[in-house]
């Protein structure tokens, strides 16, 4: 493979590792220790 294929593809499964983090840690298990500051600081 050329040295830019693989630097695209490389790019690519840390883009797609990222946004699956960001997606599990916003909606699976961990999302319920996230607080909302606008819930803790209602006036």
């Amino acid at each position: 493979m050329e040295s830019a294929t693989v630097l695209i593809i490389t790019i690519g499964a840390f883009l797609i590792a990222v946004t699956g983090i960001s997606i599990y840690t916003s909606f699976g298990p961990p999302s319920k220790e996230l607080s909302d500051p606008f819930e803790d600081h209602e006036d």
